[in-house]
This record gives C-alpha cells, sequence and structure tokens, in this order.
C-alpha cells in the first residue's frame, strides 16, 4: 500500500512543470462553434476542449487539466492512447460497418476475449450502456418464458440505482428527477427500499418483494449517479435468493466494470458469478459501445429474431474494445488499478480527519471513488466547481458526494496532484465560508 500524506494547504491553483502539450490539430472544430442549435437538455459548463493525453485535458484557452471523471469513468485508458488510436486508424482504412446478417470477425474476437476473462459464455454486442440494460431486462423475461413461466415478468432494482434513461430504464427506478414530465412508466418493476446497506439488509429488502411473478433481481455493484455506493458484499447473499427462488441474477455494471474497481468486474470481489450482466463505458475507452453477457443457458432465451441492433459489434468499435481488454487483462495493470485505489483512499481518509467540518468519508473501492461533503458547510457542486479552479475534473452524484473516476492508467504523481487539489479547493471553500461569517457578524 502506498504512503500518502496532505501536508500544507495549497490556495492557489497547483501546477506541475508540464502544462503544455502540443495543440490541436489544424481541422478541430472552430471555438466560435455554440450550443445554438443543440438540444438544452444539458446543464453544460461554461468550458470547451480541443484534445487530451493521458490523464490529462486541455482547453481552449490552453490551460491543462487533470481529467478525473474520465468522460463519466468512460474513457479508461486516458486521451490518445497509442494502442486505441494505432488500432482505430489500422481499422478505418479497412472497413467501419458490417450489418449483423454476416460474421463480423472483429466482434467474434471480441466475445472470445469477454469469455475468456470474465463468467460469460455468450456475448452480444451493442452500442451503450442502457442498450445492454434493456436487453439484459427483455433476456430476463424471455428466458423465463421460454422456461414455461411466462409469469415471470417483474425485475426487482435497488433503490438509489441508475439503469440508464429510456422509459424502461426510467421505469425500472422511478426516481422522481428522471420520470417527472415522461407520463405513464412501465410496469414489471419492484423497488426494493433497504434502510441502510449491509448486505443482509439489502437481501432483506429485496427477498420480501420475490413473488411467483417475479423474473430476476437487477442490481449495481457500486451504486455511481446514487453516491458511490459499494453493494458488492450483498451479492452472495442475493446470489442465493436467486437460486432458492429460481430467478435470475441480473448485474448492471456499466459503471463499476472493465477494471474500474480493480478486477475485471466488481461482482469477481464478491466470488459469485450473475446469470447476466451489463456492460458499456470503459469498454470502448471513449469508443462508444456495449455488451450483453450471459451464461450459455440463459443465452438461449434470444433465438434468432428475437433481438437484434443495427450498429452493435460493428468492427471499429470491436477492435477498439479489444484492445482494451489486451491492456487492462494484465494482472499488473489491475494491480496498478487497486495500488492507486488504496493512495487515493489513505488520502481521502487523512483529508477527513484535518478537514471533518468539510468531508464526511470516502465511499467507493478501486478507482470507482467518492468523497461525501460535509452538507452543514460545503455541497459536492461547490467542490467541483473549487477544483475546477485547482485545474481538476469531477463529477457529482446524489448523497453530497463527489465521484472520482480517473483513467485507470493514472500515476502515483497524479493522485499527488489531485489530492493536493482537493486540499486546496477545501481550504478555498472554508476561507469563503470564514469570511461571509465575519461579514454577517459584523452587519
Amino acid at each position: 500500500m502506498t504512503s500518502t500524506s496532505v501536508t500544507s494547504p495549497v490556495t492557489t491553483p497547483v501546477t506541475t512543470s508540464a502544462d503544455s502539450a502540443a495543440a490541436p490539430a489544424a481541422n478541430a472544430p472552430s471555438q466560435t462553434a455554440s450550443t445554438e442549435h443543440l438540444f438544452h437538455n444539458y446543464a453544460r459548463l461554461n468550458r470547451a476542449f480541443t484534445h487530451g493525453q493521458g490523464c490529462w485535458l486541455y482547453d481552449e484557452q490552453g490551460t491543462r487539466m487533470l481529467d478525473v471523471m474520465a468522460g463519466i469513468g468512460v474513457n479508461s485508458l486516458g486521451h490518445a492512447h497509442p494502442k486505441l488510436v494505432d488500432t482505430l486508424k489500422d481499422q478505418a482504412e479497412r472497413f467501419w460497418h458490417c450489418s449483423n446478417l454476416y460474421h463480423i470477425r472483429e466482434q467474434e474476437q471480441l466475445a472470445e476475449v469477454l469469455a475468456r476473462h470474465s463468467f460469460a459464455d455468450k456475448v452480444l454486442v451493442c452500442n451503450s450502456g442502457v442498450e445492454a440494460v434493456e436487453g439484459m431486462i427483455k433476456l430476463a423475461r424471455r428466458w423465463q418464458f421460454e422456461q414455461g413461466h411466462p409469469e415471470r415478468q417483474r425485475i426487482i432494482t435497488v433503490d438509489g440505482a441508475f439503469h440508464g434513461r429510456t422509459l424502461a430504464t426510467i421505469s425500472a427506478v422511478r426516481d422522481a428527477k428522471l420520470t417527472l414530465g415522461f407520463g405513464h412508466l412501465l410496469d414489471g418493476f419492484d423497488v426494493a427500499t433497504p434502510s441502510d446497506t449491509t448486505p443482509q439488509e439489502v437481501a432483506s429488502a429485496v427477498e420480501a418483494l420475490i413473488t411467483d411473478q417475479t423474473a430476476g433481481i437487477m442490481i449495481e455493484p457500486v451504486q455511481g449517479e446514487g453516491g458511490v455506493v459499494d453493494l458488492i458484499d450483498s451479492l452472495p447473499l442475493l446470489r442465493g435468493l436467486a437460486d432458492r427462488h429460481g430467478i435470475l441474477l441480473l448485474l448492471d455494471e456499466v459503471q463499476s466494470g472493465v477494471g474500474r474497481t480493480g478486477k475485471l468486474y466488481a461482482h469477481e470481489w464478491a466470488g459469485v458469478a450473475p446469470d447476466a450482466l451489463a456492460t458499456a463505458k470503459g469498454l470502448g475507452g471513449g469508443f462508444p459501445i456495449g455488451a450483453l453477457l450471459a451464461t450459455q443457458a440463459m443465452a438461449s432465451g434470444f433465438p434468432p429474431g428475437s433481438h437484434g441492433t443495427t450498429f452493435g459489434g460493428n468492427p471499429l468499435a470491436s477492435s477498439v474494445a479489444v484492445a482494451v481488454l489486451e491492456e487492462l487483462t494484465t494482472p499488473a495493470f489491475l494491480a496498478n488499478v487497486i495500488e492507486r485505489g488504496e493512495q487515493i483512499v489513505e488520502g481521502l481518509q487523512s483529508l477527513c480527519r484535518k478537514y471533518p467540518q468539510a468531508l464526511v468519508r470516502h465511499r467507493g473501492r478501486g478507482l470507482f471513488c467518492g468523497i461525501e461533503a460535509n452538507a452543514a458547510h460545503i455541497t459536492n457542486l461547490q467542490l467541483m466547481h473549487a477544483l475546477l479552479d485547482q485545474r481538476v475534473l469531477t463529477v457529482p452524484a446524489r448523497d453530497n458526494v463527489l465521484r472520482l473516476l480517473p483513467p485507470l492508467i493514472i500515476t502515483a504523481a497524479e493522485v499527488e496532484f489531485l489530492l493536493r487539489a482537493l486540499e486546496g479547493a477545501v481550504e478555498s471553500l472554508l476561507l469563503e465560508s470564514a469570511d461571509a461569517s465575519a461579514r454577517e457578524t459584523a452587519t
């Protein structure tokens, strides 16, 4: 375990000796482009980037920023990784797309690599995480139908989960922020609401909802949007429930998978296997791709014509995903993820002890990290903006938590940069708070 100490506060932006990089390509988009013709469904920050290298992004003013959100857990190998760039260029010069009415060798290679390194026997390649989750929901229902149980159509989920933004996946959780204004939601989902996140309480809340109409249990091993809530230790109990009741264990590892926790998939920490798993985000290292992994038995629920995709498993996406997996399935790579995760945890624990009025606790596992801010004094959004001033990109989550999702290639020196920047951000927020209190007292 790497020893990490957080020393003097940093109230001015952290800099390094390498605060510049090659200029963006001549064919980069014009800086005069605007959002005028885009939907306004995103609350965008007023910042745009021109290029990246490793764990760093460069904005239009040339500012170099440590990317500790990685496109929300997407850029697993960082930006402009040489192997991914070479793979993409090579495949682009051969061919991009072919219908799934024909064999696609690149897709077959990806399926073989995923099966070799996971519980899965079969792989269905798609374009995104939500497509993988939708496919998993359909497969669970269809598999039960094929087994002679057409009445088993309901899926149990867990409060705080995020499974996507399609009508089915927002119906699966029924979070008011996601469902407002979209009318009647889809039936077929039951949401477990455990009183805490202990394995016994999670399993008890799920078991209370199991009926003779239940098809399966769908859960994120680590909830991302829900506040970096680690539910991995509940998986053995849920596996037992599924086996006893003849239902399926379905894992949404869109964010927790592809090495993010230090294992290829987070459920491996629990020593149990699911019946099916949805994966995406880091799988393409930034190139859009998703996949549904399943056992041989469960995959039989999709006979020819029952499910499909136009673009899923195209040669471009499949080739890049194979390159990503070749990099991160080496023992040394995942060992570094664990070591850097431990380094972050040590640093966060030190900061929590030093600044209890600002920081409460760390959350997560591996490089799927979160820091809970003390709501009595600061919010996660305030902390996110203060870190922007320190040249660090992060992403908020539920429960006043700030997510730290760096590329899996982050170095020890870059973790130290992050921790110093976090201390600087906290110091600046506390100073602002003290000044505001003094002004209020004076008046």
